[in-house]
């Protein structure tokens, strides 16, 4: 399978793990040869709820047998997704009530560009240095790392780039600025966060300027740092909010979020100013509404900053520069990247998963599933631990 796998399926690096998957369940990914991996990445940060979850396979297997595709996004009433979008706007503030589901994050990011500029009639956009998107030709052109971008030249035009968490920059933010896009809690970067109350500043400079500001909650949404949202740690409410990963606990998804007003703009001038034929598909709406239940009607959200605190006690060594992020959004800044590429390899050999970071080399990401016990992660800390310890210099 494996011989099959390199030859038929497009690969997107030379050196794939390659891990063959028998099945999963909870916090563990199990390989064909029964050995059960202990899984402290969740998919990149999208299996919110670890791997098949009871009720959001419920909901996938009813919505399954009543209908799945009948109609392109936003023509026929379909009740998974209004149930969803419902319940979403009662959770988010008022300003942010009116939602557009698409098939991942990177569309979402289109969809929010693109309403930025059809709703200011302007065409600059501002993004961080160091920031990642997703990776179409807009969302590219919006990321901060010309070493991914200069093979796909030419992008979008008129996209510039700000410092993050750099205040002197904000002056950039002008009248000919239709959006500023931010990743709330930077991540590729290196789980970087917002200091001295940046966001904020952000958002009075946007409203000085009449621009329309962008954050992308795809990595941070959905509980993983503690909140329903991270914007929700800063006091910054953004004009139009981007997710997807962890919103449907492991299916494709992506959403983007803005006033009723606002989106209104999409409906004319031009008709179908956004279009999808899968976005709010009623299967995959169906697990984000489980998924949305289950971590605002439990105790997870409130449990990930505990298991954060677990995480950061538990993993105190010489090697260890640092631990960023917050909540279950945390990465491990190692000394240099021998040591963090050290760390993930070896640790895969002992049956604990652990990844990178895009633009840091010396992060190790731990982004565990929200539901991941206290005793699992004590059990992946200490194989972390020894493999430090084991390191020769």
């Amino acid at each position: 399978m494996k011989e099959d796998f390199l030859k038929y399926q497009a690969q997107t690096s030379p050196y794939p793990l390659a891990l063959q998957i028998s099945h999963a369940k909870g916090s563990y990914i199990y390989d064909t040869d029964g050995k059960a991996h202990l899984d402290f990445v969740a998919g990149v940060s999208a299996c919110s709820l670890g791997h098949c979850h009871p009720k959001v396979v419920e909901a996938v297997q009813k919505q399954a047998e009543t209908y799945m595709h009948v109609m392109v996004y936003g023509e026929y009433v379909q009740e998974p997704a209004v149930a969803y979008t419902k319940l979403l706007a009662s959770l988010l503030p008022p300003s942010l009530e009116t939602t557009y589901m698409v098939n991942s994050g990177t569309e979402a990011v289109e969809g929010a560009l693109k309403l930025a500029r059809r709703a200011t009639g302007r065409s600059q956009l501002l993004a961080a240095r160091h920031a990642y998107h997703g990776n179409t030709m807009g969302s590219l052109s919006v990321m901060g790392y010309e070493e991914r971008k200069s093979a796909f030249r030419p992008l979008i035009p008129d996209v510039g780039f700000i410092r993050f968490n750099n205040q002197d920059e904000l002056e950039k933010i002008t009248d000919k600025t239709a959006a500023v896009i931010l990743e709330t809690i930077q991540g590729g970067a290196g789980f970087i966060e917002p200091t001295n109350r940046y966001l904020k500043k952000v958002r009075q400079r946007c409203n000085a300027t009449g621009t329309m500001l962008i954050l992308d909650e795809i990595q941070p949404g959905f509980g993983r740092t503690g909140k329903l949202f991270a914007f929700e740690h800063y006091d910054c409410v953004p004009d139009i909010l981007v997710m997807g990963k962890g919103m449907a606990s492991g299916l494709p998804v992506g959403a983007f979020t803005a006033s009723n007003e606002l989106m209104s703009s999409l409906q004319d001038s031009p008709k179908l100013g956004h279009i999808t034929t899968f976005g709010g598909n009623p299967v995959i709406a169906s697990a984000c509404l489980a998924t949305l239940k289950e971590i605002t009607e439990t105790q997870l959200i409130a449990d990930t900053l505990k298991k954060e605190a677990l995480v950061r006690k538990l993993l105190k060594h010489r090697l260890i520069r640092e631990i960023r992020g917050k909540g279950l959004m945390l990465a491990l800044i190692m000394e240099n990247a021998e040591i963090a590429n050290h760390v993930i390899l070896e640790c895969a050999k002992r049956g604990l998963i652990l990844f990178w970071l895009l633009f840091e080399p010396r992060a190790v990401r731990i982004s565990p599933p929200l539901t991941m016990s206290a005793e699992e992660i004590e059990s992946g800390c200490g194989i972390i631990l020894e493999v430090l310890e084991g390191y020769k210099q």
